[in-house]
């Protein structure tokens, strides 16, 4: 039986309030993932960009458990997890692209620009989400296909037409799957997920060269999710 939130409880509000503490240290580590990409140490902003998803994928859970909301109307979890969000989807990975040395060199910054101000106008969208809790367009999570740029090395100009495309498609209605809470195939989906997770954190220990049969099976992967939101049967 859950404890009603609204009798006073100091042990749940203290846990409470430590559980925005720990969203905040989402934050923390996007700022230690933006000094090691100024030292373009890849491999470090890549494993610090994974514990912040980590901390991302929990807090949730976490929060509802402990009734945060109903305990500490004062301090909104879901704007503390748009700006954390936004520090480590957006900001810092549009730095990394603008230093990267992955995109023409006459292109970089302007992209760099176009990612943070479309991030910012998605975050604000209070229609980004469908009913069945798939993201409507391109979810700004750009710390993804950044992931795949340092991966692939892709020509830069094609790399700068990818990341053109995704920046116009976070202002089109096409579905892309929240592979957590998506109820068609979640199984799967997460299962993917987790397979997913393990072979990107190889690819990071290796410092980014995985060889083919792990870059491509992530590659697979990635296209699963893509045409799982995209073929999506409209309900």
């Amino acid at each position: 039986m859950s404890a009603d939130p609204s009798q006073p409880d100091p042990i749940r509000t203290v846990l409470g309030f430590g559980v925005h503490i720990f969203t905040a240290t989402g934050a923390a580590l996007g700022l230690l993932a933006l000094l090691a990409a100024g030292r373009a140490d890849w491999p470090l902003m890549f494993m610090l960009l994974g514990v912040a998803l980590i901390v991302d994928g929990v807090d949730g859970a976490l929060a509802r458990r402990l009734q945060v909301a109903s305990r500490l109307p004062r301090w909104s979890g879901e704007t503390l997890d748009l700006v954390v969000d936004f520090v480590t989807y957006v900001l810092l990975t549009a730095y990394a692209l603008a230093v990267g040395g992955l995109l023409p060199e006459r292109a970089a910054v302007p992209l760099a620009v176009v990612i943070v101000v479309t991030g910012a106008l998605y975050f604000a969208d209070r229609r980004m989400k469908t009913g069945d809790n798939y993201f409507r367009g391109f979810p700004a999570v750009w710390n993804v296909p950044v992931f795949y740029l340092f991966l692939l090395r892709p020509d830069p100009w094609i790399a700068a037409a990818a990341i053109a495309l995704l920046a116009v498609l976070t202002f089109v209605p096409v579905p892309f799957l929240h592979p957590l809470r998506g109820v068609r195939l979640r199984p799967i989906n997460v299962a993917l997920l987790v397979i997913w997770s393990v072979l990107a954190f190889v690819a990071v220990i290796r410092d980014m060269m995985p060889g083919p049969w792990i870059g491509g099976a992530l590659c697979v992967i990635a296209l699963y999710f893509l045409g799982a939101g995209v073929l999506r049967r409209d309900k």
